[in-house]
């Protein structure tokens, strides 16, 4: 009888230390799992920060004392891009618009009208797909491949970089610093602030309000989706110049630096 105990007793245990290897080895893969969230979590919030980058030049306004501002148009261009011409021309205003190749190429006389109408053009890559945990050699065509299409368009400035969706992490930065291309952002974002059916009065009024020597605003409005923020523009445009602020491309606005818009953390001009 006591054999049989003892037995027992030893079977008993012995299932405890395996249930209790099981618990322990369990709870170092939930660990290492939830690890793995929160470290993918941090890396793709880094990717879309405002301020850092790993390379080169990060812009996401410029440091100046001169009341002048840049506005900024993403994607395109479109069918539509000829009244948007005549609209800022009516406005008295150049912006920079950072366009797609693949529109680009779709719609090269309208890029050409952005450039005869004074403009600059800037790169938003080819195909406008997150440039994130992606090859070299993607990120290489993507850019230059745009960049060959702008120079078609005919513009000859230096052209800058805004990524789509304003993700980033290694390898983009690393190109673009060593091309001498500056990563641009920017510092009001009236769509994401608002939502993209902001209606145009919203729009104008959030961007009237949070404007600052050296600002870079951000719209959308080459698309039929966007007509509030198009419809915004007059009463946008004539707002910061009542508050005395003069628009410029970024190029121009970037050479109005102060000297402090890079900081020492490794994001100086690429």
């Amino acid at each position: 009888m006591q054999t049989g105990t003892v037995r027992k007793l030893k079977t008993v245990h012995r299932s405890s230390d395996r249930n209790r290897k099981m618990v322990n080895r369990a709870g170092i893969i939930a660990g290492a799992f939830l690890a793995l969230v929160l470290l993918s979590a941090g890396v793709w919030q880094f990717t879309k920060s405002r301020t850092h980058q790993v390379f080169g030049g990060i812009v996401t306004r410029v440091e100046t004392k001169e009341k002048a501002l840049a506005l900024t148009f993403d994607d395109g261009p479109t069918l539509h891009t000829g009244r948007i011409v005549e609209l800022l021309d009516s406005l008295d205003v150049k912006a920079t618009f950072f366009v797609t190749g693949r529109e680009l190429e779709e719609h090269m006389e309208e890029g050409r009208k952005l450039v005869l109408g004074g403009h600059e053009l800037g790169n938003h890559s080819y195909s406008h797909r997150r440039m994130i945990f992606k090859s070299g050699s993607f990120i290489k065509e993507e850019i230059e491949r745009t960049n060959t299409l702008i120079r078609e368009a005919g513009y000859q400035g230096r052209i800058a970089f805004r990524p789509p969706y304003f993700n980033k992490l290694i390898t983009l930065p690393h190109y673009l610093k060593k091309n001498g291309m500056k990563t641009i952002l920017c510092n009001i974002e009236p769509e994401t602030q608002l939502g993209f059916s902001a209606p145009a009065e919203a729009i104008s009024t959030y961007v009237a309000a949070n404007a600052s020597p050296g600002s870079i605003i951000l719209l959308h409005i080459m698309y039929d989706s966007r007509k509030e923020a198009l419809a915004s523009l007059p009463a946008l445009v004539s707002s910061l110049k009542e508050q005395g602020y003069r628009f410029v491309t970024v190029s121009e606005l970037l050479a109005l630096d102060n000297g402090t818009t890079f900081k020492p953390d490794g994001n100086e001009p690429g």
